[in-house]
């Protein structure tokens, strides 16, 4: 086989048409290996002779796309100064563009006698290869055509946060063999359901290629929701026909799918940690390249990991080569698969510079002034679990952020716990004491009542303790307050008042979040009523447990009926989707202000009222002049007045309607107590318990 000195740009498996270029990055290596596999899975080896800039590299002319390969690298074994090099270990190229085969939980995968345990000069010399899988050499065409990214402002996004296989394993109108795969998410039935939702973007839980922890393995569960990531430019081949590159294909296939009907494809991403684990943890991928550059070590002990996530090891962004593979990693899947943005999974981990949350982060920076990741949707899950990590509000512009105050407010309220109004009013009109300060609008704040972690939208209304025990954790894992209520009877029953009320509380939820200011996320299948019997960390059940079921009965009709109206309802009315927050200041030659917070007797709130700890009814007056929307030409895009009252206590209430100086008279749009709509009469309007209604002002 023919080898040439090559380039050590870019890093990776590149084809280019002749042969391929294989470049990898490893600091403290003494020397690197490319292993090359044939269909049987025999090896050839490699030496890469060539080093510059501390990136090993060479050219094989013949080499073609689909070649397997990984690597080993030669060096110190000191685990007591963080060099872990065992070239008895086969390696995943930390740029592989395609992943094949599965991680076998073997002793073999670890650098250390598995059998001795780490420490005390244990060192492995068993060969790793066959439990590890493979890199492949990719062709990156695909023919795009005229793909073009919808590019959804922020003020008219609506999210759906999706599992690939959850969303469609169990639907019927899907073709089996596209079942849980990207094509299935692709196809018109799951196009048109999303479509007629209101929906703008799918969230997409983890696609990159990961690995399911051993002691999942031994339990013979799965790591369903792929937080454990070994790839990061590898698409998940769980999804797809094979694991030789249709990944690849398939996947662009199903972006350019949701494109073609203007919905955008983010991707929730993991470069936080990664598979490996701590230091008791195999050796497979980037602690075989090079430990001490891609991995936070404890400066006191660097056997020892510094652990942010909770998940045994942290990514160090700090280092110029992981924030490279980090950034190049997000440019592939925007340049190269067309993708429109990122959820970073506890995204304080990446601005710890070495270990403080900074806003001023080089990650930060470096992002900002792109030209390319600077374009798309970013998403920040705010926290983690090292110090100081929770971090709403923190994130620099650009940024969006999940808001788990709004989250835990909407829950509390609308169970009626005590003291809550004030907060559900800053919920309401886009969380300013939250984002104002670093110069955002309400679009910087994400809004979800649910998400994939935690109970589903009809588990919050049915459970008050989580149901576990199928994890095999005995009930340990998840949160254990999750603000929820039951109604009367801990899971499923079949008492007509219980389920009467908790399809009204389904309803709250639902009109709550597509009436706030900020971007709202609908966790996929709340809005078919989808439950996961009390199941609140549902990471490791990849079974009808978990997916979606599509089987509809008259109460899931009603439901998806009620979505579809709610987020009509936000499409069609600018006043639910400001750009910037509100003020306070007339928007009317009358002195009416843009929103008017009220309460039942029609006047406005007072600092005293505020003050009500037991007071669980609130009304908020928006003025259809208080859009500021305006059209490609600057014009402005006036919408309806609106007066949304909401009723978190048990009993019914007067609510007087507010009189305007404008031509008309309020109609009801909105009622989640009862399905018939009235014109009141008279300057009052009953609201019942446990509701929200929705009145527009107009001609009739």
């Amino acid at each position: 086989m023919r080898v040439w000195p090559g380039d050590p740009h870019p890093l990776g498996a590149t084809w280019d048409g002749e042969g391929v270029n294989f470049a990898v990055f490893s600091a403290d290596a003494e020397a690197v290996e490319l292993c090359l596999f044939d269909e049987r899975g025999a090896e050839t080896r490699v030496l890469l002779r060539e080093r510059q800039n501390r990136i090993w590299h060479a050219y094989l002319p013949d080499v073609r796309p689909g070649q397997l390969y990984g690597y080993r690298v030669h060096g110190a074994w000191e685990p007591e100064r963080g060099l872990t090099f065992n070239p008895h270990k086969l390696l995943v190229d930390p740029y592989a563009k395609a992943i094949s085969g599965k991680l076998v939980w073997h002793r073999s995968i670890f650098g250390y006698d598995d059998a001795l345990g780490l420490g005390n000069g244990s060192f492995s010399r068993e060969d790793s290869a066959p439990h590890v899988p493979r890199s492949v050499v990719l062709d990156t065409a695909f023919t795009w055509g005229d793909d073009r990214a919808p590019q959804t402002p922020w003020s008219r996004t609506v999210i759906y946060e999706c599992h690939v296989k959850g969303m469609t394993a169990r639907h019927p109108d899907v073709p089996e063999r596209l079942r849980g795969k990207y094509l299935g998410l692709a196809s018109d039935p799951i196009l048109d359901h999303l479509l007629e939702l209101g929906v703008t973007a799918v969230e997409l839980l983890p696609v990159h290629h990961r690995v399911s922890e051993r002691h999942l393995c031994e339990l013979g569960l799965d790591n369903y929701w792929g937080y454990n990531t070994l790839g990061f430019f590898a698409p998940d081949s769980r999804f797809a026909s094979s694991d030789r590159g249709a990944q690849v294909a398939e996947f662009k296939t199903m972006v350019k799918a949701f494109h073609r009907v203007g919905i955008e494809v983010l991707l929730d991403v993991v470069y936080n940690h990664t598979a490996e684990g701590d230091a008791r943890g195999p050796t497979v991928c980037f602690r075989g390249v090079d430990n001490r550059a891609y991995y936070h070590l404890s400066p006191d002990d660097p056997l020892r990991h510094m652990d942010f996530t909770g998940c045994g090891n942290t990514l160090r962004l700090s280092h110029p080569r992981v924030l490279q593979l980090t950034l190049d990693s997000l440019r592939y899947w925007v340049q190269e698969m067309h993708v429109d943005g990122f959820r970073f999974d506890l995204a304080p981990v990446l601005a710890r510079e070495p270990t403080e949350f900074s806003s001023f982060a080089r990650f930060f920076a470096t992002v900002q002034q792109d030209p390319v990741l600077s374009r798309v949707k970013l998403v920040a899950e705010p926290w983690d679990v090292g110090p100081g990590g929770y971090r709403l509000g923190a994130f620099p512009p650009l940024w969006a952020e999940w808001n788990g105050r709004y989250r835990d407010v909407l829950r509390r309220f609308w169970r009626a716990d005590e003291g809550q109004v004030p907060e559900v009013a800053a919920r309401l009109s886009g969380s300013s004491d939250v984002f104002q300060g670093s110069d955002r609008g309400p679009h910087a704040s994400i809004n979800f009542v649910t998400c994939h972690d935690g109970f589903t939208l009809a588990d919050l209304v049915a459970y008050e303790s989580k149901h576990n025990q199928a994890n095999g954790e005995e009930n340990r894992d998840g949160a254990s307050e999750n603000y929820s209520k039951n109604w009367g009877v801990e899971g499923e029953t079949d008492s007509p008042a219980i389920l009467k009320l908790r399809a009204r509380m389904l309803k709250n939820f639902a009109a709550t979040l597509a009436f706030s200011q900020g971007v709202p996320m609908i966790s996929h299948g709340d809005e078919l009523g989808r439950t996961q019997l009390g199941n609140n960390n549902s990471y490791c059940q990849d079974g009808e447990l978990s997916w979606l079921s599509w089987e509809m009965t008259p109460e899931k009709r009603e439901l998806l009926g009620f979505f579809r109206k709610v987020f009509r309802l936000r499409a069609k009315n600018p006043v639910f989707r400001r750009r910037r927050f509100f003020a306070g200041d007339p928007v009317t030659d009358e002195g009416i202000k843009d929103v008017h917070w009220l309460r039942p007797d029609g006047s406005e709130m007072t600092t005293a009222d505020w003050q009500q700890t037991k007071n669980r009814v609130l009304g908020m007056l928006i003025h259809g002049q208080a859009s500021d929307e305006v059209d490609e030409r600057g014009r402005p895009n006036q919408g309806q007045t609106l007066l949304l009252l909401l009723n978190a206590s048990a009993r019914a209430r007067q609510f007087a309607l507010p009189a305007l100086p404008e031509v008309g008279r309020w109609q009801e749009v909105v009622n989640t107590a009862q399905p018939t709509h009235r014109v009141p009469r008279g300057s009052t309007l009953q609201l019942p318990p446990h509701s929200l209604v929705l009145l527009s002002h107009g001609e009739d």
